[in-house]
């Protein structure tokens, strides 16, 4: 064993004259040498315009814009601001300009030991472009030519939104070839039906999804489901959804929800979806129909690493209204599980061969 003073003159002949973007363990040196554009300098994270995960803006690869943004893109982070079919408090609709303005998020995800940016070309393609404000039919369309675009174009899309309905017509193009699974971290099942002469509500998606033919109902599995809406969930059970509520999610412990998770969807292509109301408005106010007694985040967090390997074709982040919390909580979270979400699309088999 080295002496005290052996090590610190180790230390210093390594580290005394190196700058913040000297790493020397190679796993460290990939990522800072993304980051740093030279010595110690790297871009202020305050500066210029936001986007997702402070990913390159590429404007114009979504549709309307001749999609030409997408080429050699592993990954597109899509914003959809859209809320026309809430059924309480509006606003998520600012929900995609919230996430974008949160400045420190990765670029290295410690738990799972990597990086996404050192593993995928990715970048912020914007907004769907939506021709109506006030139809929400005829945003719904836009939202599943869109996607289509993307899907069509061999990209994974990450969305952000936007109230839940959204992730409905996602669904519609990434299950449009086969049918896919579904991790569904959220308070509500939203497999209602039909009300007030709408189906496209974001007590519902999911039904519509399934009935559509594009999500397994039995590769989906909820989880922190709670609150007084449960009488309308009853298609979840009949259609085979496991369905976990917030308090079996406490018994169970997160370790056994992590294995029943990836033995519901196995290896078949899986899209993760979470609603921020799945965590309990202690931690995340910011938001449209808050469920006292919900998740934390750091049992998302654990959560969301314990789906490492499956084979993730897409996802997004649903319901964060940035309006309803002074803090910006909610927008952090969302913008931190939307991190995680594409720390899985870059470990995922679905980017083999890329």
């Amino acid at each position: 064993m080295i002496s005290n003073a052996q090590h610190l003159a180790r230390l210093r002949d390594r580290y005394a004259d190196a700058s913040g973007a000297d790493m020397f363990d190679p796993k460290f040196k990939a990522v800072a040498e993304q980051i740093f554009s030279s010595s110690d300098r790297r871009k202020w994270p305050f500066a210029d315009v936001a986007t997702f995960l402070d990913a390159p803006y590429r404007p114009d690869g979504l549709i309307g814009a001749g999609g030409s943004g997408l080429a050699g893109l592993d990954v597109a982070l899509i914003g959809v601001p859209m809320d026309l079919g809430v059924t309480n408090r509006a606003g998520a609709r600012l929900g995609p300009r919230a996430v974008r303005a949160v400045e420190r998020i990765g670029p290295y995800e410690h738990a799972l030991g990597m990086a996404p940016i050192t593993r995928l070309k990715m970048a912020d393609v914007g907004d769907v472009p939506m021709k109506s404000r006030y139809s929400l039919a005829e945003c719904h369309a836009d939202i599943e030519a869109c996607f289509n675009d993307v899907v069509r174009a061999g990209v994974i899309p990450l969305a952000v939104g936007g109230d839940h309905s959204i992730t409905g017509s996602i669904l519609k193009a990434v299950g449009r070839d086969r049918p896919v699974g579904m991790v569904h971290i959220d308070a509500h099942c939203d497999t209602a039906g039909t009300y007030e002469g709408s189906k496209f509500h974001h007590g519902g998606p999911f039904r519509e999804a399934v009935l559509a033919g594009v999500l397994d109902p039995r590769r989906c599995i909820q989880i922190g489901i709670r609150g007084g809406a449960e009488y309308l969930w009853e298609f979840s059970y009949d259609a085979g959804m496991t369905v976990i509520h917030a308090e079996e999610f406490s018994e169970m412990g997160v370790a056994a929800v992590i294995q029943r998770a990836r033995d519901v969807v196995g290896d078949g292509p899986t899209y993760v979806t979470f609603d921020v109301d799945s965590l309990d408005p202690a931690y995340a106010p910011g938001t449209g129909t808050p469920e006292v007694g919900g998740l934390s985040p750091r049992e998302v967090l654990t959560l969301l690493r314990g789906l490492a390997g499956l084979n993730i074709v897409g996802g997004d982040v649903m319901e964060v209204a940035p309006q309803h919390d002074p803090t910006s909580n909610t927008a952090q979270v969302g913008a931190q599980m939307l991190f995680e979400i594409l720390c899985l699309v870059a470990l995922s088999p679905a980017m083999a061969g890329r």
